[in-house]
């Protein structure tokens, strides 16, 4: 299976490292990729575990009816291997399986908790 976030490697060479807890993601792009994957593949676990702790809810439900279908990463600053924190621009496709259709533009904050990126807050454009 092609991964989800449109890297074009397999999921279990892309994403699926991160998911799986054999790597970490290396940048908040990377990062953002993979809870891209997440929402597509439906593993909240992961969403959660990827969430800073001091932004983190106590549960997620994601809608079964909604099938993400393409990510465009917009832009990003910072994020890279020496940052502390990075902002990660991007725009999420989805399908509903009544056939409606739309679009998630967000600018993402991302920081290191622990060594590891998280997901701290999002900002909807």
């Amino acid at each position: 299976m092609t991964c989800p976030c449109g890297g074009g490697l397999p999921f279990d060479e892309c994403c699926g490292r991160a998911h799986a807890g054999i790597a970490p993601a290396a940048t908040a792009e990377a990062l953002m990729r993979s809870r891209y994957s997440a929402f597509a593949l439906g593993d909240t676990d992961y969403l959660l575990r990827s969430w800073h702790s001091s932004t983190r809810p106590a549960a997620l439900v994601l809608d079964p009816g909604q099938r993400w279908e393409r990510l465009e990463i917009v832009t990003t600053s910072g994020g890279g291997l020496l940052h502390a924190d990075g902002m990660v621009e991007f725009r999420a496709h989805w399908r509903t399986a009544e056939g409606g259709r739309g679009v998630l533009h967000e600018i993402s904050r991302f920081v290191r908790e622990d060594g590891r990126w998280t997901y701290l807050d999002g900002q909807r454009v």
